[in-house]
Protein backbone atom coordinates (compact mmCIF):
# COMPACT_ATOMS: atom_id res chain seq x y z
CA UNK A 1 0.00 0.00 0.00
CA UNK A 2 1.06 3.41 -0.12
CA UNK A 3 3.16 4.94 2.54
CA UNK A 4 1.31 7.74 4.61
CA UNK A 5 4.40 10.51 3.58
CA UNK A 6 3.68 9.91 0.24
CA UNK A 7 -0.05 10.20 0.26
CA UNK A 8 0.19 12.91 2.67
CA UNK A 9 2.41 14.59 -0.26
CA UNK A 10 0.20 14.03 -2.75
CA UNK A 11 -2.69 15.59 -0.70
CA UNK A 12 -0.51 19.07 -0.24
CA UNK A 13 0.15 18.42 -4.22
CA UNK A 14 -3.76 18.05 -5.16
CA UNK A 15 -4.46 21.42 -2.84
CA UNK A 16 -1.92 23.55 -4.54
CA UNK A 17 -2.59 22.43 -7.29
CA UNK A 18 -6.55 23.35 -6.93
CA UNK A 19 -5.85 26.77 -5.76
CA UNK A 20 -4.56 27.42 -9.00
CA UNK A 21 -7.32 29.03 -11.32
CA UNK A 22 -8.85 26.68 -13.91
CA UNK A 23 -11.95 25.27 -15.89
CA UNK A 24 -13.34 24.05 -12.65
CA UNK A 25 -12.82 26.39 -10.42
CA UNK A 26 -14.45 29.01 -12.79
CA UNK A 27 -17.42 26.87 -13.14
CA UNK A 28 -18.11 26.30 -9.74
CA UNK A 29 -17.78 29.65 -9.01
CA UNK A 30 -20.21 30.55 -10.86
CA UNK A 31 -22.65 27.54 -10.22
CA UNK A 32 -22.61 28.62 -6.81
CA UNK A 33 -23.53 32.45 -8.37
CA UNK A 34 -26.30 31.00 -10.24
CA UNK A 35 -27.78 28.23 -8.29
CA UNK A 36 -26.60 28.54 -4.35
CA UNK A 37 -25.24 26.52 -2.35
CA UNK A 38 -26.85 23.35 -3.09
CA UNK A 39 -25.87 24.39 -6.69
CA UNK A 40 -22.43 24.34 -5.28
CA UNK A 41 -22.42 21.29 -3.92
CA UNK A 42 -24.22 19.46 -7.32
CA UNK A 43 -21.30 21.23 -9.33
CA UNK A 44 -18.58 19.71 -6.45
CA UNK A 45 -19.94 16.05 -6.83
CA UNK A 46 -20.00 16.24 -10.84
CA UNK A 47 -16.96 17.20 -10.87
CA UNK A 48 -15.81 14.65 -8.43
CA UNK A 49 -17.45 11.51 -10.35
CA UNK A 50 -15.30 12.94 -13.42
CA UNK A 51 -12.19 12.95 -11.24
CA UNK A 52 -13.34 9.00 -10.52
CA UNK A 53 -14.14 8.22 -14.26
CA UNK A 54 -10.89 10.05 -15.20
CA UNK A 55 -8.65 8.01 -11.81
CA UNK A 56 -10.21 4.43 -13.57
CA UNK A 57 -9.35 5.19 -17.24
CA UNK A 58 -6.08 6.13 -15.66
CA UNK A 59 -5.56 2.58 -13.94
CA UNK A 60 -6.74 0.52 -16.50
CA UNK A 61 -4.80 2.38 -19.00
CA UNK A 62 -7.45 3.84 -21.66
CA UNK A 63 -6.45 7.57 -20.80
CA UNK A 64 -3.09 6.39 -22.35
CA UNK A 65 -4.41 4.81 -25.35
CA UNK A 66 -7.20 7.50 -26.02
CA UNK A 67 -4.22 9.93 -26.05
CA UNK A 68 -2.23 8.19 -28.05
CA UNK A 69 -4.60 8.64 -31.19
CA UNK A 70 -3.79 12.28 -32.46
CA UNK A 71 -7.57 12.92 -33.77
CA UNK A 72 -8.96 11.99 -30.15
CA UNK A 73 -7.34 15.45 -28.60
CA UNK A 74 -9.49 17.47 -30.92
CA UNK A 75 -12.44 15.24 -30.90
CA UNK A 76 -12.70 15.90 -26.97
CA UNK A 77 -11.97 19.88 -27.29
CA UNK A 78 -14.17 20.65 -30.11
CA UNK A 79 -17.11 18.91 -28.50
CA UNK A 80 -16.53 20.84 -25.11
CA UNK A 81 -16.24 23.63 -27.12
CA UNK A 82 -19.30 23.19 -28.40
CA UNK A 83 -21.25 22.14 -25.36
CA UNK A 84 -19.90 25.29 -23.32
CA UNK A 85 -21.10 28.02 -25.87
CA UNK A 86 -24.40 26.04 -26.19
CA UNK A 87 -24.48 26.40 -22.51
CA UNK A 88 -23.68 29.74 -22.71
CA UNK A 89 -26.67 30.49 -24.80
CA UNK A 90 -29.05 29.06 -22.85
CA UNK A 91 -27.95 31.39 -20.17
CA UNK A 92 -28.43 34.38 -21.93
CA UNK A 93 -32.10 33.33 -23.05
CA UNK A 94 -33.32 33.88 -19.67
CA UNK A 95 -31.48 36.22 -16.72
CA UNK A 96 -31.46 34.53 -13.61
CA UNK A 97 -34.08 34.79 -10.72
CA UNK A 98 -32.44 36.79 -7.95
CA UNK A 99 -34.44 35.17 -5.42
CA UNK A 100 -33.31 32.66 -2.98
CA UNK A 101 -35.05 30.19 -4.63
CA UNK A 102 -32.76 30.33 -7.68
CA UNK A 103 -31.07 26.97 -7.12
CA UNK A 104 -35.08 25.25 -8.21
CA UNK A 105 -34.79 26.75 -11.38
CA UNK A 106 -32.75 24.08 -12.66
CA UNK A 107 -32.45 21.08 -11.82
CA UNK A 108 -29.80 19.70 -9.11
CA UNK A 109 -29.27 16.71 -11.50
CA UNK A 110 -28.78 19.06 -14.36
CA UNK A 111 -26.20 21.03 -12.69
CA UNK A 112 -24.13 17.78 -11.99
CA UNK A 113 -24.52 16.56 -15.13
CA UNK A 114 -23.18 19.77 -16.75
CA UNK A 115 -20.19 19.76 -14.23
CA UNK A 116 -19.23 16.42 -15.05
CA UNK A 117 -19.24 17.16 -18.78
CA UNK A 118 -17.67 19.91 -17.98
CA UNK A 119 -14.27 18.62 -16.77
CA UNK A 120 -14.65 15.23 -18.65
CA UNK A 121 -14.93 17.44 -22.10
CA UNK A 122 -11.30 18.72 -21.10
CA UNK A 123 -8.41 16.58 -23.11
CA UNK A 124 -6.03 18.34 -20.14
CA UNK A 125 -7.71 16.38 -17.47
CA UNK A 126 -6.95 13.02 -18.89
CA UNK A 127 -3.01 14.13 -19.85
CA UNK A 128 -3.28 15.68 -16.03
CA UNK A 129 -4.65 12.38 -14.42
CA UNK A 130 -2.40 10.21 -17.02
CA UNK A 131 0.97 12.40 -15.73
CA UNK A 132 0.42 12.90 -12.19
CA UNK A 133 -0.98 10.21 -10.64
CA UNK A 134 1.40 7.67 -11.62
CA UNK A 135 4.19 9.99 -10.02
CA UNK A 136 3.34 8.88 -6.80
CA UNK A 137 2.88 5.10 -7.36
CA UNK A 138 5.93 2.76 -6.08
CA UNK A 139 6.11 -0.40 -7.56
CA UNK A 140 7.39 -1.97 -4.46
CA UNK A 141 4.43 -1.01 -2.49
CA UNK A 142 2.12 -3.12 -4.23
CA UNK A 143 -0.18 -3.21 -7.14
CA UNK A 144 -0.08 -0.16 -9.44
CA UNK A 145 -3.68 -0.41 -10.37
CA UNK A 146 -5.03 -0.45 -6.42
CA UNK A 147 -2.20 2.38 -5.74
CA UNK A 148 -3.96 4.36 -9.12
CA UNK A 149 -7.35 4.75 -7.07
CA UNK A 150 -6.55 5.47 -3.93
CA UNK A 151 -4.94 8.53 -5.29
CA UNK A 152 -8.01 8.70 -7.54
CA UNK A 153 -10.14 8.44 -4.47
CA UNK A 154 -8.07 10.72 -2.46
CA UNK A 155 -8.08 13.49 -5.12
CA UNK A 156 -11.50 12.87 -5.76
CA UNK A 157 -12.31 13.34 -1.57
CA UNK A 158 -9.96 16.68 -1.66
CA UNK A 159 -11.54 17.90 -4.43
CA UNK A 160 -15.26 17.89 -3.60
CA UNK A 161 -14.57 19.44 -0.33
CA UNK A 162 -12.17 22.01 -2.39
CA UNK A 163 -14.98 23.40 -4.82
CA UNK A 164 -18.21 22.67 -2.43
CA UNK A 165 -16.26 25.34 -0.41
CA UNK A 166 -15.27 27.79 -3.62
CA UNK A 167 -19.25 26.88 -4.74
CA UNK A 168 -20.49 28.63 -1.11
CA UNK A 169 -18.17 31.52 -1.60
CA UNK A 170 -19.84 31.90 -4.97
CA UNK A 171 -23.11 32.03 -3.17
CA UNK A 172 -21.82 34.82 -0.46
CA UNK A 173 -21.48 37.00 -3.92
CA UNK A 174 -24.44 36.21 -5.14
CA UNK A 175 -25.89 37.58 -2.40
CA UNK A 176 -24.00 40.84 -2.49
CA UNK A 177 -25.04 41.29 -6.16
CA UNK A 178 -29.02 40.72 -4.91
CA UNK A 179 -28.89 44.05 -3.10
CA UNK A 180 -28.62 45.34 -6.92
CA UNK A 181 -31.72 45.89 -9.20
CA UNK A 182 -30.03 44.04 -12.08
CA UNK A 183 -28.13 41.55 -10.14
CA UNK A 184 -30.13 38.93 -12.39
CA UNK A 185 -28.75 39.85 -15.08
CA UNK A 186 -25.40 40.33 -14.47
CA UNK A 187 -25.69 36.97 -13.21
CA UNK A 188 -26.73 35.06 -16.17
CA UNK A 189 -24.16 37.66 -18.24
CA UNK A 190 -21.07 36.83 -15.86
CA UNK A 191 -22.41 32.76 -16.49
CA UNK A 192 -22.55 32.97 -20.07
CA UNK A 193 -19.24 35.01 -20.07
CA UNK A 194 -17.69 32.35 -18.06
CA UNK A 195 -18.92 29.24 -20.22
CA UNK A 196 -18.11 31.24 -23.60
CA UNK A 197 -14.21 32.01 -22.63
CA UNK A 198 -14.12 28.35 -21.29
CA UNK A 199 -15.34 27.16 -24.42
CA UNK A 200 -12.33 29.82 -26.53
CA UNK A 201 -9.70 28.18 -23.94
CA UNK A 202 -10.45 24.66 -25.15
CA UNK A 203 -10.84 26.14 -28.72
CA UNK A 204 -7.11 27.93 -28.51
CA UNK A 205 -5.41 25.02 -26.24
CA UNK A 206 -2.23 22.94 -28.12
CA UNK A 207 -2.02 19.20 -27.45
Amino acid sequence: MISLTTLATFSIAVLLLLCSPGPNMAFVMTCGMQYGVRGSIAAALGIGLADILLTILTACGISAIIIAWPPSFDLIRYAGAVYLLWMAYKALLKSAPATPAASQTVPLRTVFARSCLNSLLNPKALLFFMVFLPQFVDEQAGAVTSQLLLLGATLTIISTVFHTLLGSFGHLIRHALMRHKKAARLQAGVLAAVLSLLALRLLLMAR
